[in-house]
């Protein structure tokens, strides 16, 4: 019987849905990408399945391409008939949970795709500089938006969700957790509590192997 398989690399955005896949106890199989900045040969074989060569891309076992982590979020759930990572529609959570979950893959995620190479969208020394600048204090603003907005001990309040595996994947990333130390404490406590999460262990060690 044909697995999922989902394209990755570890630490990378592809830990978000890893760990989804590993909640749920789904069966899966990982092709690990490689350096999608650095080898042409990584872009060229994501490309064939996803031509925007971006992960995660997730195939299902019958053959459909699912991208986009928010998408397949909400679908592995409904997939999973389990929804302990997603407020069930009619839940007085769900609002909260789809604004987040859309806040963080509109407004958070794409100063990692903007600002991890920038000479993707601008060039020249002083344009490359300025941009990388202004995207990374842009990503702050909107990691500041976050706190302000999460609850304790998780993002939504009493209950864990996926939004609790967003932030303690993102929250490995630029500007770090050093960073989230001492500026964003409420998110900070959320990504060390998910790390904590018995069933999740595994997939962290893989992904950030580093602790």
């Amino acid at each position: 019987m044909a697995l999922m398989r989902l394209y990755g690399e570890p630490g990378w955005g592809s830990a978000i849905v890893e760990a989804q896949l590993d909640w749920y106890g789904m069966g899966y199989d990982f092709e690990r990408i490689g350096d999608l900045f650095k080898s042409a040969t990584a872009r060229q074989m994501l490309a064939e399945v996803n031509p925007v060569m971006q992960i995660p891309t997730l195939v299902m076992e019958d053959g459909t391409i699912m991208t986009e982590s928010a998408a397949i979020t909400l679908y592995l759930a409904e997939l999973s008939g389990n929804h302990s990572l997603v407020p069930a529609p009619g839940n007085a959570e769900r609002s909260a949970f789809l604004r987040w979950l859309i806040f963080l893959v509109a407004s958070v995620y794409p100063t990692y795709t903007y600002g991890d190479d920038p000479s993707r969208f601008v060039s020249g020394p002083e344009g490359l500089k300025s941009f990388q600048e202004a995207v990374n204090d842009y990503a702050i603003r909107m990691y500041l938006v976050l706190e302000s907005n999460a609850r304790q001990p998780w993002f939504l309040g009493e209950r864990f969700s996926a939004l609790d595996i967003y932030v303690c994947t993102m929250t490995r990333w630029r500007p770090g957790r050093k960073w989230f130390s001492g500026n964003a404490p409420k998110l900070f406590s959320i990504a060390g509590s998910a790390e904590e999460v018995a069933s999740l262990q595994a997939t962290w060690r893989k992904n950030f192997p580093d602790g």
